[in-house]
Order: C-alpha cells, then structure tokens, then sequence
C-alpha cells in the first residue's frame, strides 16, 4: 500500500478523537485503574440495564428459534435454552468486573453459574441474537447472524459507558442453521484467556467477564476428519460497547432496495451511540480532503456524516491491524462478518500468535489450500473488508463512489503510519528504516526466528560501536540458534548498522531499553500455553486457567517467577490441534 498522506487542511484523525473517551485503546482501557476502583460496586439486581437495541431497532416478529431466514430485522428475541448440569465458574475478570462496577464478591454467590448460563434469568434483560451476512473466505455466504451467541442487553455503568453482554454458546436461534448453539469449554477457554490477553497488551479488543462449564457434553468433530467426540461444554461471556459487524449492514443491502432503509437506521444507531463526535461535527471543524485521484476533488466530511464514519471504521481497522502485526497476532478468519465497525478484535477463532516468523503462517487448517488469512496478508484483507463495507453503504446510498474510495485511501494512509511508527518503537530506533527492518523480517524470516523473544532481547543490544564482532550477538544468543556460518555473518552484519543507526539517537541503553521493554511483551498467549490450560480444564482443574489469565494481565513486565511461559514451543506443541486448528468449537 502506498503510505504518501493526501493533502488535508485538518488531519482526519480529529474525526476519531471520540476513540480515546471509549475504553478502546491502551491508553484509556478502563482496566480497573484508580477511577475505576473507587466508584461504588454493585449486585447484580442493582446493575442499570438499557435495552436500546431492541428499543430503536427493527426486530423480528416471530419468536420461534426454528433456523430460517429473518428478513427486514436486525435482531430476534430470544431465551438462552442450554441444558446445564451444576454448572460452574472456571475463570472471571476483575477488570472487566470493574467496567461494569459490578461488586467482586458476586462471582461467590451460589446462583451466579446458573444467571450466567442463562438457566436463570438476570432482572432487566431482553435477550435477542442479531442478524448479520457476511464474506467467507471471500464469498458471500448469505444470512449468518448469531448462532449460539445471546446479548443479554446493555449495561449503562456510572461513567456513562455502554457495555453489552453475550452469552456465547447459550442455545438455538434463527440464526443456527444446522449447529447446535452450543460451545465446549476448548475453544471456550481459548477466547477468555486470549480477550484479556489482547487487551492488556494494548490491543483494541472485546473483552471477557467470566467463563463457565455447563456440567454436560457436547458432540464435536474437532478435525474434520468423520471422528465426532464428546467434549465439556461451556459458556463465555462477552463484553463490548457493541458487537456490531460489517456483516450487520452488508444483510440488509443484499436484500434489495426495500431493506435499503434499515441500512440508514442502523448506522443511525451506530453514530448516535458510539460514534457521538460524528453527530455533533459541524462546518467550522473544515474535515475537507483532496483525494489522489486524477480529478484531485474534494472530500467535506462533515456535508455527511456516513462519510466521516466510514473513514474513521477504516482507520479504526487500519489501526487495530496494525498492532497485530506488531505483536505477530494471527486472527485466522478474517470473514466481514468478524470485522467490528469499532475495531475491536472479535470472534476469536483458531488464532494464534506467531512462534518462529513466517509470514505465510495460519493458524487455522480450513485456510490451508490458498492460506488468504496468513499472518503477512492481513493488511491486505482488512481493505478488502473495507471495500465491501463502503460498497454496502454506497449500494444503500449513504455514501457516494469518491467517498468510498476515500475511505480505503485513508485505510492505506492509517496503516502504514501506525504499523512504521509501531516498528520504530519496537527497534527503538530514532527514526522509520525500511531497509533496516525489511533486512531483519527478512532475516528472521529465513532463521525461524521466534518473534516474540526476537524483540524482547533485542533491547539488550548496547548501541556501542566498538563492541568485537565476536561479541555482537551474544544478547541475541538464546534466540538465534542453529545458524551457520554463513547466517551467523549475515546477522553481524545487521546488528553492526543497527548499532550504528542507534548511537546517533543520543538516547542512553537504559532509557531505550525501558522503551523497548514497554512495547515488546515477554509473554504472549501462545497457543500451547492455552492447550496446557485446557487440558487441566477438562480434568476439573481450573488452577491453570486462572494463573495464564493473572500472567497475561502483565504482558510487558518480567514477572520473576514465570519465566516457563516465555518459553518456547515443546515439540509436542505441533502436533495438529494445537498450532493450528479448525473452526470446530
């Protein structure tokens, strides 16, 4: 992608200054800091529920949960039905407890594993499931919507934020097709651990209040392979300030012009709610912007505000892909119906972060074939995703084709900046060196090298030029194994340019190392680690569970201690079912 700037007379990045105020990046995370702690905590019979999804929306008029298509609707009203067995509490959140000012000592109450599987209900809900289409693998797939996820509602906390609840893997809807509704605790355990993880590293993402075992099994071929087994089952709850998709809008315009108007209604709702700087902009703020085509026209994003908000779901897109790659995440299925127009991480599937650098790395075996989701072409997706999400819009009318296009210009633009200025920190050099860091993914590309540990050693480095050549590797010694003679040079090399583009920064070794340190975690939620997780899981023992979740609450810190989970991959962690999975959960 092209990373030159149009010209603008205000940087549209004033267009996303809401994003700060809504708990959404890492600087603003709403994780249980002072503020936080200090408002009163509440039981869960004083928690303030709103309901205005289903109060300012189009819903459907039928209440069965028989699959079908539901048409004209954005959502259906409906009960969790899974059957439970003495459920009970694996795993919970303190900081996503704290979002929600709910009191810690609720999660000991004996009747919160049956109101948090749905077999009692909650005072103040109005469950629903919505209705969503989406691009699979690049094709349209039709109606999707939420098979065996139920929003309970939103909870309005004393902040005045909006957080909706989920229920993922309560039971049938409409939307189930031929599944089940239900999850198992495998891929259940996997999605708690991995929300929490996200987002203390920073990284836009849903987040995870608690996670349950239901008490009964549930049927799952795991591989594909005609080998269904029993699995526990499971429950997670989600939290978000919206679980809205691309696919929430790209239904409605696929079924003609009549379904035209619900497109209108719900970025309405999307605006009003969670994009409220967008509904308030005026003339004076001059958001006006010359486009790089051959017309060299101009785009005036407040004349229309759909305008303005396609351009800042893009740059939220661009941003949040940005810091995967920063941190090698994989998403593994990068459908329009698992895009957030918030630019949230959502619907963790079979991701996995990167061990040894490959940019041709999917976690997932259903994207094997053409491997369209591997970790180097998410940049890539993200703007297809786009352009289906801007062509929705256009189809519907709300924005015009210059407008379209100007929204995955910017998306282009906001990536390249984001992920330059993320590599920057990373090497904690002065400036951007495409060459400099091309050279090393090269290099690491070719070693294996494990991207995680790479980085985090990397600030051990001293920027000492007269350090002996024999000596320049020695930081990097635990990380760059089984290297010839040949590769071995082939380092030196690059570290002696990178010693020298850091001894003209003027910055000392101790200060960028505490830098570099704040931006490459030591501990990431590597994919065996969930697997040990869920191993002792499905045992009953949930200690493992707990104590990943307390580790990956401080990703960037040394921890002393838990050096064992910075470690890398046990042979056994190839094995299939591990590195990489399927989409069977």
């Amino acid at each position: 992608m092209d990373s030159t700037s149009p010209e603008v007379s205000a940087s549209v990045d004033s267009v996303a200054e809401g994003l700060k105020n809504q708990s959404l990046n890492s600087d603003d995370r709403g994780d249980g800091g002072s503020s936080v702690e200090h408002q009163a905590k509440k039981k869960l019979e004083d928690l303030k529920w709103d309901n205005s999804f289903v109060r300012e929306l189009p819903g459907d008029p039928l209440t069965d949960i028989i699959p079908r298509e539901v048409l004209h609707a954005c959502y259906s009203n409906v009960l969790p039905s899974v059957e439970v067995d003495s459920p009970q509490l694996v795993a919970w959140s303190e900081s996503v407890a704290n979002l929600l000012d709910l009191d810690p000592q609720e999660f000991q109450r004996p009747d919160f594993p049956l109101l948090f599987s749905g077999a009692s209900s909650l005072v103040g809900v109005l469950p629903y499931a919505q209705c969503y289409g989406g691009h699979q693998f690049g094709m349209w797939a039709g109606q999707l919507g939420d098979g065996r996820a139920i929003t309970l509602g939103e909870i309005l906390n004393s902040r005045s934020e909006r957080w909706e609840l989920q229920l993922k893997g309560a039971g049938k809807t409409p939307y189930s097709r031929s599944a089940d509704g239900l999850a198992v605790l495998r891929s259940s355990v996997r999605e708690f651990l991995c929300s929490e993880a996200m987002h203390s590293l920073g990284i836009p993402t849903t987040r995870a209040l608690c996670l349950l075992t239901t008490g009964t099994l549930v049927t799952r071929d795991m591989f594909y392979d005609g080998n269904p087994k029993e699995e526990p089952g499971a429950i997670i709850c989600r939290v978000a300030q919206s679980f809205l998709r691309f696919g929430s809008y790209q239904i409605h315009t696929s079924r003609g012009k009549d379904d035209y108007k619900i497109v209108r209604v719900l970025a309405d709702y999307a605006i009003r709610h969670h994009f409220p700087h967008i509904e308030n902009m005026s003339s004076s703020q001059s958001l006006s912007f010359s486009t790089d085509d051959k017309d060299s026209s101009v785009i005036d994003l407040t004349l229309n505000k759909y305008a303005a908000w396609t351009v800042e779901v893009a740059e939220r897109t661009a941003s949040l892909i940005a810091r995967w790659q920063g941190v090698g995440f994989t998403h593994g299925v990068l459908n329009t119906d698992n895009m957030s127009i918030l630019g949230l991480t959502i619907d963790y599937g079979p991701f996995g972060f990167l061990d040894a650098f490959d940019p041709s790395f999917t976690p997932n075996t259903t994207d094997l074939p053409g491997r369209r989701y591997c970790f180097a072409n998410q940049p890539d997706i993200g703007l297809w995703n786009i352009a289906q999400f801007a062509s929705t819009l256009s189809a519907a009318g709300l924005i015009n084709d210059k407008e379209a296009n100007y929204a995955m210009e910017r998306y282009g633009d906001k990536f390249m900046d984001d992920y330059q200025s993320i590599m920057t920190k990373k090497l904690g050099l002065p400036k951007y060196n495409k060459q400099l860091i091309g050279k090393l993914l090269n290099n690491m590309a070719v070693d294996k090298v494990d991207y995680t540990n790479f980085f985090r050693l990397l600030s051990n480095v001293k920027a000492d030029p007269s350090i002996p050549e024999k000596e320049l590797l020695v930081p990097l010694k635990a990380v760059l194994l089984d290297i010839g003679k040949e590769r071995k040079e082939a380092w030196v090399s690059w570290v002696k340019t990178y010693i020298e583009e850091l001894a003209g920064s003027g910055i000392s070794d101790e200060e960028r190392k505490a830098s570099m340190d704040a931006v490459n975690p030591k501990y990431i939620l590597r994919n065996y680690l969930c697997q040990s997780a869920i191993d002792a899981a499905e045992q009953g023992d949930f200690g493992e569970v707990r104590r990943l979740l307390k580790i990956m609450e401080r990703p960037y810190d040394e921890q002393p201690g838990m050096e064992k989970y910075a470690r890398l991959p046990p042979a056994w962690a190839y094995r299939p079912g591990v590195r990489m999975l399927s989409c069977s959960s």
